[in-house]
């Protein structure tokens, strides 16, 4: 891939996805595949004139052999130099880069059971120092090639060409033009645009029907809100969680969920896949599933904690978007969410609350926002999909026909 593209991604990232201010830190996290474009990204922050900025890289032979050699007490404690960087994120804000590329089948091996058990001791120890940075600092999950995801892309090809080609695909979803700055600009716009026409709507729940069995019903906070693209956080800095992103998402309300959903796509979750899975949901809560590959993962996911089994997410996005026009399974979900309408189990977004800004996050919790340790989007979207929203004056709009937009 040329370089001046590269650039010009890595431009907007440092740009439009973090948006560094002067003097602020930045923190990254990258896989080892593509050391040159991090390099690219360190650069820009410093362009935007970034304080410093600090990479760190992951790889996934390395966590395997963590969890095969390591106790479940070593595993689940969390260091004094760990606890002094979160308290690090609480006093400054940094922001937060994270580019991935690993390998969807990376973890495949790993003790699952250990992974679960190590990840809820952990987090008790952190959640206090991350619910104190809760929208108040810029991040961004954006990604470039690795080896091994690509060949599981374009298994036919050389891994060189299979690398150049999912560049491509990335790029290209990316919105890297001859102007990516000013195509996300646009882009933002028309995302706001259409969160603003749901938000008038005072949708009380959404009802899902499609010919794969999905017949669900979920219902909305009063005071909840469609979100989508660019993001403000309480410091006021806009900036994009995802690069891609095609979806408006909201936040549910805990407890209120009925039906059946059944997945259209793969789930890559803790570098495993979960595939040809349904679950059904009674009173807000997941009751029973079941999935042909990776049933015990996906019991791991559900369990995590009391808040794994609730809804945090209900994301709309049409069949007819730039990325499922690809016509490209990604085994990835920052790109197959954005393929088709998606749930997610777990964690709510408390910014999904209108004047959340005024609020604490236990008056949060107290409205339906659903609160968990995990965070997992999984698709039901599909061609003949249809929702319809239930608003609170009574009428029923029509929202999605046959997978898009009804309006």
């Amino acid at each position: 891939m040329k370089k001046s593209v590269l650039r010009k991604y890595a431009q907007l990232l440092a740009q439009v996805g973090i948006n560094v201010q002067p003097g602020q830190e930045v923190f990254i996290m990258a896989d080892l595949d593509q050391p040159e474009f991090v390099a690219m990204v360190v650069e820009e922050c410093y362009r935007r004139k970034a304080k410093k900025v600090v990479v760190d890289w992951d790889y996934q032979p390395l966590q395997k052999l963590h969890y095969r050699h390591r106790s479940l007490t070593t595993l689940g404690k969390v260091e004094n130099y760990e606890l002094a960087r979160w308290q690090h994120y609480v006093d400054v804000l940094p922001c937060r880069l994270y580019i991935i590329s690993e390998d969807p089948d990376g973890l495949r091996g790993i003790n699952q059971t250990k992974m679960a058990k190590a990840q809820q001791k952990r987090f008790p120890i952190i959640k206090p120092m991350r619910d104190a940075m809760e929208n108040k600092y810029q991040w961004c999950i954006a990604a470039v090639p690795g080896k091994a995801w690509a060949k599981k892309l374009f298994p036919e090809l050389r891994a060189s060409q299979a690398m150049e080609k999912l560049w491509q695909y990335i790029l290209d979803a990316a919105r890297v033009t001859d102007d990516p700055i000013a195509a996300w600009e646009e882009h933002n716009r028309e995302v706001h645009e259409r969160c603003d026409y749901l938000n008038s709507l005072g949708i009380k729940e959404l009802h899902y029907t499609s010919s794969t069995g999905t017949d669900f019903t979920v219902g909305m906070m009063d005071r909840g809100r469609f979100s989508g693209a660019s993001e403000k956080s309480l410091k006021g800095i806009t900036f994009n969680p995802n690069i891609p992103s095609e979806e408006c998402f909201i936040s549910p309300k805990k407890g209120e969920a009925e039906g059946i959903v059944y997945a259209t796509m793969p789930l890559s979750y803790q570098g495993q896949l979960i595939d040809k899975f349904w679950i059904r949901f009674h009173e807000g809560k997941a009751v029973e599933w079941d999935a042909e590959v990776n049933r015990d993962l996906l019991t791991k996911l559900i369990t995590m904690d009391e808040g794994s089994c609730y809804l945090g997410e209900c994301a709309l996005v049409p069949y007819d978007s730039p990325i499922r026009n690809a016509e490209l399974l990604f085994y990835n979900t920052l790109f197959d969410e954005n393929a088709a309408c998606h749930l997610a189990l777990g964690n709510g977004y408390a910014d999904t609350i209108q004047g959340f800004e005024e609020l604490t996050l236990d008056e949060c919790h107290a409205m339906g926002l659903n609160e968990s340790m995990v965070h997992e989007d999984f698709m039901i979207g599909s061609a003949d999909m249809n929702i319809d929203a239930v608003c609170r004056d009574g009428k029923t709009v029509p929202i999605f026909r046959n997978g898009n937009w009804a309006f």
